[in-house]
């Protein structure tokens, strides 16, 4: 089970920290990963971090101005994201799979279990 959180409206320029509570994984092993969807668009991967091998996939669109981690501990995953863009503006979702997948192909290939979570509303907007 995924809890996102941290979503607001925000101006270009800003700044939010997005959440993700896991509940059903020991975070510690699996590949995480966090997912956008906008109106009209497919979801996508934002950003996402294998602990197999510590390597971390960001997409081109956010690389430099968003970082994905996690507290393992607290079995939460975070997005920090910076600059923020009106095109940044979707559904945020966090998702994990097996630690075999790399975290590149977690996100570009979008290899997920098949559970999600509600999501949370990012708007960026003047």
């Amino acid at each position: 089970q995924f809890v996102e959180s941290g979503g607001d409206l925000v101006q270009p320029g800003g700044s939010l920290r997005l959440s993700c509570i896991v509940s059903g994984f020991t975070l510690d092993y699996y590949t995480i990963g966090w997912f956008r969807q906008a109106p009209g668009k497919e979801r996508e991967g934002v950003s996402c971090d294998s602990s197999s091998d510590g390597l971390t996939y960001y997409a081109d669109s956010v690389k430099g101005r968003f970082t994905i981690s996690r507290d393992n501990a607290k079995s939460t995953v975070y997005l920090q994201m910076n600059s923020l863009k009106v095109e940044d503006t979707a559904v945020y979702y966090c998702a994990v799979t097996l630690p075999i997948t790399t975290a590149q192909d977690m996100c570009v290939k979008k290899i997920t279990t098949d559970s999600w979570g509600q999501g949370t509303q990012v708007t960026v907007s003047s």
